[in-house]
């Protein structure tokens, strides 16, 4: 696998993050990873097809959202607070308390412990 790009701070635009935000399914992938934990990709839950999850977590990445980082064979994913939060103070936690109080992205999570492999 080629090494992900990975946008710079200065790189990272509004419209390319509120755009990645747009989608429940990746709003829920950042509400999940807004806990600070890298997560392997395996670890994550969503009810769609796990090429369709590979498109969100790409999007999330080129927007400049999330992190992806190899080893070996595993894939892990990390929210990219600091980054967001230096580019645009302010915005991630609004963004996530409106997810929460609408219940937008709830229906995505992580695998138990046991179901990870």
């Amino acid at each position: 696998m080629k090494q992900a790009h990975h946008p710079d701070l200065d790189e990272i635009g509004l419209v390319g993050v509120m755009g990645a935000l747009s989608d429940p399914i990746r709003m829920g992938l950042v509400r999940v990873l807004a806990d600070g934990r890298e997560r392997g990709w395996g670890e994550l839950r969503a009810p769609v097809a796990k090429s369709t999850l590979s498109h969100h977590l790409r999007v999330l990445r080129d927007a400049g959202v999330t992190r992806t980082r190899q080893e070996g064979t595993r894939c892990f994913v990390e929210l990219r607070r600091h980054d967001l939060e230096t580019r645009f103070p302010g915005l991630l936690d609004a963004v996530l308390q409106a997810a929460c109080d609408d219940d937008v992205g709830a229906h995505v999570g992580v695998a138990a412990d046991r179901d990870v492999g």
